[in-house]
């Protein structure tokens, strides 16, 4: 990608993962990543307890759980782009890091929306704080959001074409509705409706019963020129229901000038 000139298109690839747990798993984890070239990942269910940051096989892991251990997140960023990092901020069930990247600043948030069975006072502190999250990110900078929003936002957009790109998975339920009116309030889309998949691409979850499309990556609306493409990759098999999915994005960052 590229070529002559001042500016040159730098690919940003961006992956969400509901790992199940990350006990055992983090070494293999950054490997996986190392291999589908993953520059950020974003990961839930961690079930690791406390808010640190560590090593993992050359990626640095910022994490975020609470102390029983249950679900929480992180994420991973790679060794090219680790030091970029300025800011971690760790809320209930999320996390959000900051990245500058020469001109451009980056927000990764990594989301772990409640199941659907949970107290409802779970569920509202969850989207107040995701609220809170996006509405102190200016709107100059990169958004970028991955995460199991444990919903179905359906295969077709039905009223919210703004929103969905009318390439989803399955039967829309009432727990994604509230993901779409999010999405819809701070003009962001759904990059995994937006790209037309063969089911494997687009199924996030599944298991003996059951095919699902529950996990999704968003970003601002009028970046989504920059997303090149996104799918779910089902032959990573870290974790036996979830799958890994992935984003392109094509950045454009300035070269630095070279000494005369």
């Amino acid at each position: 990608m590229g070529g002559r000139g001042a500016n040159r298109a730098y690919r940003l690839r961006i992956g969400s993962w509901n790992i199940g747990s990350l006990t055992s798993k983090s070494i293999e984890l950054a490997k996986i990543l190392q291999k589908r070239k993953i520059n950020i990942a974003c990961v839930q269910e961690t079930r690791w307890a406390g808010s640190r940051a560590k090593n993992a096989n050359g990626y640095k892991l910022w994490y975020s759980g609470v102390l029983w251990g249950k679900n929480g997140v992180g994420i991973l960023v790679d060794s090219h782009l680790r030091e970029s990092v300025v800011e971690v901020r760790r809320v209930n069930r999320l996390m959000t890091i900051k990245l500058v990247v020469r001109e451009c600043t980056l927000n990764v948030v990594s989301a772990y929306a409640p199941q659907a069975g949970l107290d409802e006072e779970i569920k509202r502190r969850f989207w107040e704080g995701l609220d809170e999250i996006v509405h102190s990110i200016p709107p100059s900078e990169r958004l970028f959001m991955g995460g199991d929003f444990n919903g179905h936002i359906g295969s077709s957009a039905g009223g919210y074409t703004e929103v969905h790109g009318g390439f989803g998975f399955g039967e829309r339920n009432g727990g994604c509705t509230l993901l779409l009116d999010f999405a819809k309030a701070f003009d962001l889309v759904i990059a995994n409706s937006s790209f037309s998949k063969r089911e494997e691409h687009l199924v996030t979850y599944q298991s003996s019963v059951a095919k699902t499309q529950i996990d999704y990556l968003l970003l601002r609306k009028y970046d989504r020129r920059l997303c090149e493409d996104c799918k779910v990759i089902p032959s990573e098999t870290l974790v036996t229901q979830h799958r890994l999915l992935v984003m392109d994005n094509g950045i454009m960052i300035r070269r630095k000038k070279r000494p005369v």
